[in-house]
């Protein structure tokens, strides 16, 4: 066969020459009887362009009989090989092929050959150095006009670097998949290219579905609950977009299909992109994040609540209540009023029936404002016995309603299996923007609201007004002398003299509080009225000034004075101390004195207060101990003679407002006699307080007063001169 650019020469060797116009030679083996393959070539290999380019291509060229025989091949394959070119055809190359890949190769090449149709194969071929090398065979069938096949034409190509760098992805993905699985993190993984769409076992059975339910992302938007569907389905909408973020990280909450129990799933999901920037992968992790949304959303909680009532807590209060002030900021369309509830005498239920009666009394109060204070009020318990209430009316009237309901509510005795609780609660209210124009203002001005309803109005609603504030911080100023007092050791007590109306001889001493100011001299205890009921500072008084008491009575020891008895007041807020009884026993102790010698004064708002047992047993360890006990200011407060039959009283003191007016009043003449009378039948000893006329002196000496007070008899004084009044006596 010739042609105007070379010619093939047929030798006896079998082989065919290509000839070029510069006499270089190259050669495809060609089997004897090979005309019809040589006329299918001349007819499609008829340039000399297409010759060269077999020769120096990187594949291996070669053809086969219409049955699948090799006529030719390129003298590539001896490179790669080492084998000669004539020793691969017809079915030598099998020789060059991995013994597993034999039966594969051939199978898929009989079925092309009886099918007439293209085949791609890959397999091994050995190389010149003995190792195997991945190729990619490709051949399709040339047919004649009547569709016979002439022949087959086919490339090898050499794929190996291919096939390395695919195998290392699949062992890579292999080890993601065990890690994944390890892990127990879902797969889904869908090839853009494809358009296969792959779910990992895992990732079914955090659906809740069969390993053999398709992946279709239809079935896994079917299962997530309606509000967080929409974050999914963009999701799937985003894979088209070359655009897109390539990381997204979304997490949501799916219906499990075979138990409906609602679990959160986390998605991570990277979008791969091809040079072109279009999307040809998509990989997306799942994680089970149940257990870890649920533990943050407990934490969270506990938080931002009361673990007691269930309630927001003070913290959380605070933030709603400031976002509920920059709302209303320039709407007067509705009134904001907040409200402070203080639970009355819980330390007292806390101390007689302990503090698991004391918590089923905070969460029945925090169930009864929730149901009176409706839906739209938020609710809190800012600590201890103190809740919070905010809401919006259309008017300050219907804010007090709600409120005084609640406090109607709040009043009800609380039922238990073992017990009837008391329940009453002080409120106090502030409202936005007149009483304070951000949280901290209009928080202040309920507390003081709320202060001063305590302090006289319990059981009910105090609205803030201005001079409140006033009130609060003289109280302030108050407690803030009281603890500088207190702390550098101001108390210097004054006596006032007690004095047996028969002859008027000294029969003891009052000890009264007065304390040292640096410019102002001696002050009395009005200008500290507000410590005596706070229970810490009042208790801190009291102590020091019971120890300067017991230091006075020990110099007067000391000077050999014989010593007369000192009555020592009490306030309401020490009785609330459970260590009383010890604190005051132990400085009689310290200083060597007899209990015989003290006196302790109280008034009949102790026995008011809750808690009463508590009192009452500590009074009774004092009179046992030998400690006179007192009660003071006596027909001014409430259920006097019940007191004076339940508690052991050993002195009553006619208060200073019946004994004033006994010439010209003919009503305190008749409570004084009667008190007189009263004390007489019991055994009781009485001082009559503010004696300051010799009428009254005598009139309490006819009626056999036997003591008496007052400014008639000598004024308070300190303890110098205290001390010469028990040296005159001797």
């Amino acid at each position: 066969m010739r042609s105007n650019r070379g010619s093939w020469d047929v030798q006896r060797s079998g082989r065919i020459k290509r000839r070029f116009k510069d006499g270089a030679t190259s050669a495809l083996t060609k089997p004897p009887g090979a005309t019809r393959i040589e006329e299918a070539c001349a007819g499609l290999h008829g340039s000399e362009h297409y010759r060269i380019s077999v020769e120096l291509a990187h594949h291996i060229s070669w053809s086969a009989d219409p049955g699948g025989a090799i006529r030719t091949v390129s003298s590539r394959w001896e490179e790669v090989t080492g084998i000669a070119p004539a020793n691969a055809l017809d079915n030598g190359w099998i020789d060059a092929l991995h013994p597993a890949d034999v039966e594969p190769t051939l199978d898929a090449w009989a079925h092309a050959v009886a099918a007439q149709s293209p085949i791609d194969v890959d397999y091994r071929l050995r190389s010149a150095g003995g190792s195997y090398r991945w190729f990619r065979s490709h051949a399709s069938p040339y047919l004649d006009e009547a569709g016979l096949v002439l022949a087959w034409f086919g490339t090898l190509d050499d794929i190996h670097d291919r096939k390395r760098a695919e195998t290392a992805l699949v062992a890579s993905e292999e080890r993601f998949r065990l890690a994944a699985q390890a892990a127990g993190i879902g797969i889904w993984d869908y090839d853009a290219l494809l358009h296969r769409r792959t779910w990992s076992d895992e990732f079914r059975g955090m659906l809740g579905l069969k390993r053999d339910v398709p992946a279709e992302p239809a079935t896994a938007l079917a299962l997530v609950v309606p509000e967080d569907r929409p974050l999914l389905q963009s999701l799937i909408n985003s894979i088209p977009d070359g655009n897109a973020d390539a990381r997204f990280d979304v997490t949501l909450r799916i219906r499990r299909a075979d138990t409906g129990v609602i679990r959160w799933m986390q998605t991570s999901g990277w979008r791969v992109k091809a040079a072109n920037d279009r999307i040809e992968r998509v990989l997306v992790t799942v994680r089970d994040v149940t257990e870890q949304i649920t533990a943050e959303q407990r934490i969270r909680w506990a938080a931002e609540h009361d673990p007691l009532t269930g309630l927001a807590n003070r913290t959380t209060f605070n933030r709603m209540l400031e976002e509920a002030i920059v709302r209303r900021s320039g709407d007067d369309s509705a009134v904001l009023t907040l409200a402070l509830f203080d639970v009355d005498h819980l330390k007292d239920i806390n101390d007689t029936m302990g503090h698991d009666a004391g918590d089923r009394l905070l969460c029945a109060v925090a169930d009864r404002l929730g149901a009176a204070m409706g839906n739209g009020a938020l609710l809190a318990r800012l600590g201890g016995d103190e809740f919070a209430a905010l809401i919006e009316t259309n008017t300050d009237g219907a804010a007090h309603a709600r409120f005084a309901a609640a406090l109607q509510s709040l009043r009800q005795p609380l039922m238990t299996e073992l017990m009837t609780l008391d329940c009453q609660a002080t409120a106090g209210t502030a409202v936005f923007p007149r009483d304070g124009r951000d949280a901290h203002d209009l928080l202040k001005a309920a507390d003081i609201a709320l202060y001063a309803g305590k302090a006289g109005a319990r059981g009910a609603i105090s609205n803030f007004q201005s001079e409140m504030r006033a009130g609060m911080q003289r109280r302030a100023s108050m407690l803030s002398v009281a603890r500088m007092i207190a702390r550098d050791d101001r108390i210097m007590p004054f006596y006032q003299p007690k004095v047996t109306l028969i002859d008027g001889g000294l029969s003891g001493f009052e000890a009264l509080l007065r304390w040292r100011h640096d410019t102002l001299g001696v002050q009395g205890p009005d200008t500290i009225t507000a410590a005596f009921d706070d229970l810490a500072v009042a208790s801190e008084l009291g102590e020091r000034m019971l120890e300067r008491v017991c230091l006075d009575m020990a110099r007067w020891r000391d000077a050999g004075l014989t010593l007369a008895s000192v009555a020592i007041n009490l306030s309401p807020a020490e009785f609330r101390r459970d260590d009383l009884f010890d604190r005051v026993m132990a400085q009689l102790r310290q200083h060597d004195l007899p209990a015989t010698l003290i006196e302790l004064e109280v008034t009949e708002t102790v026995f008011l207060d809750r808690g009463n047992e508590l009192v009452g047993d500590t009074l009774s360890a004092f009179h046992d101990a030998g400690v006179s006990i007192a009660l003071d200011d006596f027909g001014t407060g409430y259920a006097s003679l019940k007191h004076l039959r339940e508690f052991p009283v050993d002195v009553i003191k006619i208060d200073r407002s019946f004994v004033a007016d006994l010439a010209e009043n003919t009503g305190d003449a008749a409570i004084v006699d009667a008190v007189l009378g009263l004390a007489q039948r019991l055994g009781i000893t009485v001082v009559a307080e503010g004696v300051e006329t010799q009428e009254q002196a005598a009139y309490l000496l006819s009626r056999d007063c036997a003591l008496a007070q007052g400014y008639l008899f000598g004024r308070p004084m300190p303890a110098a001169q205290a001390a010469e009044l028990l040296r005159s006596r001797m």
